[in-house]
């Protein structure tokens, strides 16, 4: 549309090329707005391109890029105060109080893509077009709405190339060039924990296979190797899922892959774990969260440790690389339930499965989050801290929270050893801290596995990370 230049701008995508732009972007260029992407984790913004901007629309799929987006959004307002200001994706709704007060007017979910060509075409007035404004501590948000779209492929042009992302580093030491894409949107389960629930609330879209197809045939072109998909949970649609991957086999030999699956799914699903392998994935990322099954219950996860250990063992059968992630500081985290964590780690010859920095992840309770529902979570809470846009919180046992400042440091620290070095740090420290002798011969650590250079993490954060 002439005269109409939209400005996308994504903070922090865990090191990928945001399809949180390049999705937007292919709906809004159909439209004839003029589009410019800018990912600010990979490159500068100056002021011309804000200042040439009539709609400035910030990505917000998680909470360190909410966080990230605040001095940009400060800057949007001095630089351009006439430009439309939007903010979309799961963590908009949520803090939507806050991005107003700092001027934002229009606030997307995560289906956002015909919504903002609205907005940037003038169909839509200036206002939250989510419905009345979110308070930052309702347990149980009404559900939005969520449109049915009609995907589109997406248009990455702008975007720095695959090769300035995260790459894959695979055990013999070489390293595969990395695309991104969606298969799926939103998530069918309601772990409390979870920051897609308060937006989803149990609801799942599925992006056509063609267009998945087209969007990773045109990353192939740019250079991919790999590609990691941002679904929630890929095994939300078995079918789909199964279908999807078959084809990327004929399609793309030697392209290899990375999923998100919950345990409940691979134990679940177990014929798909073969599948995965045989056409081309590597590992697949589970969120484990805790071997507490007290702990898991009440982040309502749907499995339980003897699940966790049971989906181990698939994987290690059917020769496909299981990377756990976890949440081991948590209101309910006691010294000896760490050090049992590691030793069935070690046990289990997980040390290499595991980034260190998911040894020291810290539970993140942001606004509208279902833990509030929790009678001991809201008192443990504090009142929620708009600068951290979190309900902060401190365990009732100082050394828990001591422990993991600890653990943080020897991680931060550690970020260029080898995983089992710093694994057998942070146990000798929880050992000691908690009054344990110290370990008696560690097993093998493991084979090395491949793994993403930029450690997962989602709804959890480390402490003092900004």
């Amino acid at each position: 549309m002439r005269g109409v230049r939209a400005l996308l701008i994504s903070t922090y995508d865990l090191g990928r090329q945001p399809f949180g732009l390049a999705s937007p972007a292919a709906w809004l260029r159909k439209s004839g707005v003029e589009v410019d992407c800018v990912d600010t984790s990979r490159d500068p913004l100056d002021d011309g391109r804000i200042a040439a901007a009539s709609l400035v629309a910030f990505y917000l799929p998680m909470h360190t890029a909410t966080r990230l987006a605040v001095p940009l959004i400060d800057r949007v307002c001095r630089v351009n105060p006439s430009a439309r200001l939007c903010a979309y994706g799961l963590y908009a709704p949520l803090n939507a109080h806050w991005l107003r007060a700092r001027g934002v007017t229009d606030i997307i979910g995560p289906e956002a893509e015909a919504e903002l060509v609205d907005i940037a075409t003038s169909r839509l007035p200036t206002s939250n077009s989510q419905g009345p404004e979110p308070k930052a501590h309702g347990p149980e948000p009404k559900a939005r709405s969520l449109p049915r779209l009609q995907f589109v492929q997406p248009d990455r042009a702008g975007l720095p190339p695959p090769a300035r992302y995260a790459s894959l580093r695979m055990p013999d030491g070489t390293r595969r060039t990395i695309g991104s894409t969606d298969a799926s949107r939103g998530c069918k389960h309601l772990c409390r924990h979870c920051p897609i629930v308060p937006v989803y609330r149990g609801r799942f879209r599925i992006v056509p296979i063609d267009v998945v197809i087209a969007d990773i045939r045109a990353q192939v072109a740019s250079g991919a190797e790999h590609i990691s998909f941002g679904d929630p949970d890929f095994l939300n649609g078995p079918t789909h899922a199964r279908r999807l991957v078959e084809r990327i086999a004929r399609e793309f030999p030697g392209l290899s892959y990375d999923v998100t699956v919950k345990i409940e799914h691979l134990l679940r699903h177990a014929e798909m774990i073969p599948v995965l392998r045989d056409t081309g994935c590597v590992f697949v990322t589970s969120a484990v969260e805790s071997i507490d099954d007290v702990v898991l219950d009440r982040l309502r996860k749907g499995h339980t440790r003897a699940d966790f250990i049971r989906a181990v063992a698939l994987c290690r059968d059917a020769g496909l690389t299981l990377a756990p992630t976890f949440i081991p500081f948590t209101p309910w985290t006691t010294p000896d339930g760490y050090v049992e964590l590691l030793d069935l780690l070690d046990g289990l010859a997980l040390v290499e499965h595991v980034a260190p920095i998911q040894l020291g992840i810290r539970l993140l309770i942001t606004a509208e989050s279902p833990l509030l529902e929790l009678l001991d979570i809201r008192r443990r809470v504090t009142e929620f801290d708009h600068a951290s846009l979190t309900w902060p919180w401190r365990h009732e046992d100082p050394r828990v929270d001591a422990l993991q400042e600890q653990v943080m440091q020897i991680v931060r620290a550690g970020a260029t050893r080898p995983r089992a070095e710093v694994f057998s740090a942070i146990a000798t420290l929880a050992r000691a801290q908690g009054g344990f002798p110290p370990a008696a011969v560690r097993t093998p650590a493991g084979a090395a596995v491949p793994y993403i250079s930029e450690p997962w993490y989602c709804c959890a954060e480390p402490m003092e990370q900004f």
